[in-house]
């Protein structure tokens, strides 16, 4: 029987054969970056923001829109075929959560420089990690496997970015 809790059952070795192993692993990892031993949630962000830099040199904002919608659709597949696959109902290396989630705050809150590109990556990571009230709430809404489950994984991170942004916004207002 899978296990519900979000600690990875797999050993770092047996990750890397798994990310090469299925195109859904390869899209939830993060495209190997949530093998990090370290703060994986914090590296597929920091992937995600690099990312978003290269998708802005290249993309207008309303194609970056579209990607970001088909990168919801296509993670939230990733995500439930990679968490059914690992046993684990939210594991810390499915990182694709983190990725579009910081695409969707620097998409809207852009332009930005690089210390406000950095206070909203913070944020994110605030917000994620810490879960404070609605991302907290948000966490426990949608556990298990399936694809109510894989929902569940890009949820929290959802509203993790609404909370950035809303700071953001704020602090727009007030400064």
């Amino acid at each position: 029987m899978p296990s519900s809790d979000s600690a990875p059952r797999m050993a770092p070795h047996a990750l890397r054969g798994f990310l090469l192993s299925h195109p859904a692993h390869f899209i939830a990892l993060g495209f190997g970056s949530g093998l990090s031993r370290v703060a994986p949630g914090t590296v597929g962000t920091a992937w995600g923001w690099l990312a978003y830099l290269v998708l802005q040199a290249w993309l207008p904002p309303l194609a970056i829109g579209v990607v970001i919608a088909v990168s919801l659709l296509v993670g939230w597949w990733a995500c439930t075929v990679a968490a059914r696959h690992m046993g684990v109902a939210d594991p810390g290396s499915i990182v694709w959560d983190e990725i579009v989630a910081i695409w969707l705050v620097l998409w809207l809150a852009m332009p930005m420089g690089f210390w406000g590109q950095m206070a909203a990556f913070a944020l994110f990571r605030y917000f994620d990690a810490a879960k404070p009230g609605p991302v907290r709430w948000a966490d426990g809404c949608f556990k298990g496997f399936g694809w109510r489950g894989g929902f569940g994984i890009l949820f929290d991170d959802l509203v993790a970015a609404f909370c950035t942004l809303l700071v953001i916004a704020l602090w727009r207002w007030f400064w």
